[in-house]
């Protein structure tokens, strides 16, 4: 009996990278399908119910991508929402590598330093990875807030981690080329992720090396100049101006390992649906 990955990617093309993953992961044989919306994913999903029964529908899962995390999230839930009884597949959602990044860096910065109790600031936090991050940090026992451009985009994503985590997070309105308000929001605050997108500086290097109190400094951005100049992609808990420093490769190395360690994960079961809060539960067992 093969395990067979039925990609789902909300682009038009599925992505190689994910399949590749699949297959290092040790799938048997993948199948991709790029342009899924909630609106045609439904026959897919009844391919991959009904060809296989009992204790074989664990031979078959589902995995859903793609560059746009909402488009992936609706496509989940309708996915959920065709599944009935025992007659379901485990589903891994990871569309742009939101949970197994944020599920990553929060398990990196949680080792370093743990959280709980901590205050802990994510920067840029309205994206998919830093809301998530966030959310993670917050269900560690954080004090957690983010930032955003938009004061009203912070409160809905703190409004949205409530919903989905039952946490509470504080939303702030910051603008990073204003580094006197970004020293003056980090006073107090231990550890910081930069969660912004390429390209965008949010934290310049001569401010936070003089912030006494922040201890672990992270960065999920490997495109030059990164999110926080002075960490190097390939940080990985290195001590810098008296900080543990993780940079985007130092995090990508475990981001890689939960994500092949989650395809596996979906094997072992035919009612799996891994999002970020069973992602990080599933980093925390390696």
């Amino acid at each position: 009996m093969k395990k067979l990955l039925v990609q789902l990617d909300t682009d038009s093309m599925p992505s190689v990278f994910d399949g590749i993953v699949a297959y290092d992961a040790g799938v048997d044989h993948v199948l991709p399908y790029g342009g899924v919306t909630p609106d045609n994913v439904q026959d897919l999903v009844y391919g991959a119910m009904f060809t296989r029964g009992g204790d074989k529908l664990k031979n078959t899962a589902i995995f859903v991508g793609g560059s746009r995390v909402e488009a992936a999230q609706a496509v989940v839930d309708k996915i959920k929402e065709t599944f009935f009884g025992p007659v379901r597949v485990s589903v891994l959602m990871d569309a742009n590598g939101c949970n197994t990044t944020a599920a990553a860096a929060v398990l990196k910065m949680n080792q370093a330093l743990p959280v709980k109790g901590k205050r802990a600031l994510v920067l840029a936090g309205t994206g998919p990875v830093g809301m998530r991050a966030a959310g993670l940090l917050a269900l560690e026992g954080a004090q957690v807030g983010l930032t955003s451009r938009s004061l009203e985009r912070g409160e809905h994503t703190c409004r949205l981690l409530r919903e989905l985590y039952g946490v509470e997070v504080t939303p702030y309105e910051l603008d990073p080329r204003d580094q006197e308000a970004v020293a003056q929001l980090l006073a107090g605050v231990e550890l910081v992720l930069a969660a912004g997108p390429p390209g965008a500086v949010l934290l310049e290097e001569e401010t936070w090396t003089r912030l006494s109190q922040l201890q672990v400094v992270a960065d999920i951005n490997a495109v030059p100049p990164g999110g926080i100049p002075g960490i190097k992609p390939t940080d990985d808990g290195k001590e810098r101006h008296g900080k543990i420093c993780f940079g985007a490769l130092g995090i990508g190395g475990l981001k890689m390992k939960l994500h092949k360690a989650a395809l596996q994960r979906l094997f072992t079961a035919n009612d799996l649906v891994l999002d970020a809060r069973e992602v990080y539960a599933l980093g925390k067992e390696l």
